[in-house]
């Protein structure tokens, strides 16, 4: 009795170590991973916005770095690199200004319902004013650069490959989804087909566009000599130039779309799919009551994946056209890049941190307006 006694406090306290070692196991194994890739991700955050904020220049021994504040930022938004981020400003006529007056009804609208309906925070209030201002000036610029006498810049580029994009890519992978959602021959060969685009690499896609797209020595120059198109290229036209990196980005991005939306496809309820059916529903009313219900979050999801990846398009612009004509294919991380190529390192960061944050304000405003609606809906 006497030995148990003086032994019962450790043996206690070594139970409840070990209990607590149990309930924590989960964050106590993931610990490692994440200091290691906060580590790794916070480190060059830190260095990159200190960079923004200085002047890099080369000095015997070595290199100067000299604090500048926000000089770098003002000369991308309103200085000598105003022309290579934002563009050159068009004149605005009867059709753009109804676009301008239709987008801000459309946020004021929005606002206005958030304000009004009795669930305002301080938090949810400043974000969605911030996002309200971000998408309204995004808006603006892309279309007073758009319009008449403008030069888009960068930042329209950019969005132009995001919105474009990635709006092509889901549609063109939800149809092959359902198509390969159905009972048709020969289906597990196209899925797998569809698939391969995703394992090559943006550079060897790139290139693979560069010489089918050569319309003086490639495969498709002497269809295009024969309907009596000659010494044309589309490299050297803006819009052609444009669609050329689209068109390359979609093909390496839908069959992403596809595979998840498959899943989701597959996973939907078929009874009640049956059921429609022997009540007589057609296909258009089983996607719209059924199938989109049942694939919504999923679809939210990958398209904010996608979103995020959008942002950071590089490879097929630099490949195909290296940005031209002029700008008019180069996206910000091509801006950015270019910018360090020159040893603008201060200059390279601004535009990284200014793209930083454009993309997260969108992500995140998809996130809360699209993704958990979706996903409340589901529950």
């Amino acid at each position: 009795m006497t030995a148990s006694a003086e032994y019962s406090p450790d043996i206690r306290g070594t139970r409840g170590w070990a209990e607590w070692l149990d309930r924590h196991c989960g964050p106590i194994m993931v610990l490692p991973a994440v200091l290691v890739i906060l580590a790794f991700a916070v480190f060059p955050l830190i260095i990159s916005a200190y960079l923004a904020l200085s002047r890099f220049a080369l000095a015997p021994g070595g290199f100067t770095l000299k604090f500048i504040g926000l000089t770098n930022f003002r000369k991308l938004l309103t200085g000598s690199q105003q022309y290579h981020l934002l563009g050159n400003f068009g004149a605005l006529g009867a059709m753009q200004w109804l676009l301008i007056l239709i987008t801000a009804a459309l946020l004021l609208y929005l606002l206005s319902r958030y304000f009004r309906s009795g669930r305002v925070s301080i938090v949810g209030a400043l974000g969605r004013l911030l996002s309200a201002g971000v998408t309204m000036g995004l808006v603006l610029t892309a279309i007073a650069t758009t319009a008449m006498g403008g030069v888009p810049g960068t930042i329209v580029n950019t969005l132009l490959y995001v919105v474009i994009g990635v709006a092509t890519q889901f549609a063109l992978g939800l149809g092959l989804a359902l198509l390969c959602g159905r009972p048709i021959r020969g289906r597990n060969f196209f899925r797998v087909l569809f698939f391969i685009p995703l394992m090559v690499t943006p550079v060897g896609i790139a290139y693979t566009f560069r010489m089918l797209a050569d319309m003086q020595k490639g495969p498709f120059a002497p269809l295009v000599q024969a309907i009596g198109i000659q010494e044309w290229s589309w490299a050297t036209e803006a819009w052609s130039a444009r669609l050329m990196v689209l068109v390359g980005d979609t093909w390496q991005w839908t069959p992403f779309m596809f595979i998840v939306l498959l899943a989701a496809v597959e996973n939907q309820p078929r009874d009640q799919v049956e059921a429609a059916t022997l009540d007589g529903a057609n296909g258009f009313q089983i996607f719209r009551d059924i199938t989109w219900p049942a694939i919504a979050p999923v679809a939210a999801t990958i398209v904010l994946i996608r979103l995020i990846e959008a942002f950071k398009i590089i490879d097929l612009p630099n490949v195909l056209t290296g940005g031209g004509p002029g700008l008019a294919t180069e996206s910000m991380t091509l801006h950015s890049f270019i910018a360090w190529r020159t040893q603008d390192l201060g200059g390279s960061a601004a535009v990284g941190y200014l793209l930083l944050f454009i993309s997260t304000v969108v992500c995140v405003s998809f996130f809360n307006f699209v993704v958990q609606p979706a996903r409340r809906h589901e529950t």
